[in-house]
């Protein structure tokens, strides 16, 4: 049974439990098989060789989330060889509406609807409350060999994650 973290995270204030160990720089990145907006499949071995920023978010259609997305697709023009994967329970359908009104073309949005493995995984599954089943707001840095090199759990998921920490870690 995977581990709950109570109060790991709030939403203004008040505390989410969170499910799935959280990780930490060192592990191994979890594999995971996700919905692209074009309805195929995604994986992290698919970026292999690269260094991933994987993002998650609990949906698109939030003013932190979209600021989130919209700052790390401006940031990709500036760090080659880095994919940034943007993860949320937000349908494909969704996804695919909102980054073409939002005109995002460097990041992949990736949904994990299908299942809460990749959350729990993560540690980043969100248990009861207003957000059941969404993903807390996360950032993991993953480097080309597939060890986590950064890992931040946004204490507050109503502000938006350390870019700059994020950032350094992918470029360095």
């Amino acid at each position: 049974m995977a581990e709950t973290r109570a109060g790991a995270v709030t939403l203004k204030g008040n505390p989410l439990t969170l499910v799935g160990k959280a990780l930490k720089p060192g592990d191994a990145a979890p594999d995971f098989k996700l919905q692209k907006n074009d309805l195929s499949d995604a994986t992290l071995a698919d970026s292999a060789g690269k260094t991933r920023i994987i993002t998650t978010i609990p949906s698109l259609d939030t003013s932190v989330c979209d600021a989130q997305t919209r700052r790390f697709n401006q940031e990709a023009a500036s760090l080659p060889n880095v994919e940034i994967l943007v993860v949320s329970m937000d349908l494909p359908f969704a996804q695919k509406r909102w980054c073409g009104a939002a005109g995002i073309d460097k990041v992949t949005t990736l949904s994990a609807h299908r299942c809460g493995k990749f959350a729990e995984d993560y540690g980043v599954l969100i248990q009861g409350g207003p957000l059941d089943r969404c993903t807390a707001r996360a950032v993991f840095v993953v480097d080309p060999s597939g060890k986590l090199k950064h890992v931040e759990y946004v204490a507050e998921t109503a502000t938006p994650p350390n870019f700059d920490a994020a950032l350094a870690a992918a470029k360095g």
